[in-house]
């Protein structure tokens, strides 16, 4: 009985593996974590980075000029991607640029 109920737990893994693989073929989307240290062909690049007098003044939100020279080469290198600089953050005693008040 062990013996039937390992064989069919076996199939259907395999069965399932399959599915997915062929799941992942039939998909154009790249699939991330297989070659991490290759972009995939045709996957989206960001070409410019958009910073206009709205954004500097949401990122430097609770700072005082003269700002210090961290801050400035902080705003200056920053890109499209995630930073928690130019973001809300904890509220209350630790809220220390205002953003919640």
């Amino acid at each position: 009985m062990r013996k039937i109920a390992f064989v069919s737990a076996v199939a259907l893994g395999l069965a399932m593996i399959g599915a997915v693989a062929q799941a992942a073929d039939a998909s154009s989307y790249p699939i991330a974590g297989l070659t991490p240290n290759h972009r995939p062909l045709g996957a989206p690049a960001i070409t410019t980075v958009k910073k206009d007098a709205a954004w500097y003044e949401r990122a430097l939100k609770g700072i005082d000029a003269p700002y210090p020279a961290s801050v400035e080469k902080t705003v200056k290198d920053q890109g499209n991607w995630y930073s928690p600089f130019t973001l809300p953050g904890m509220s209350g005693k630790y809220d220390i640029r205002h953003w919640h008040g």
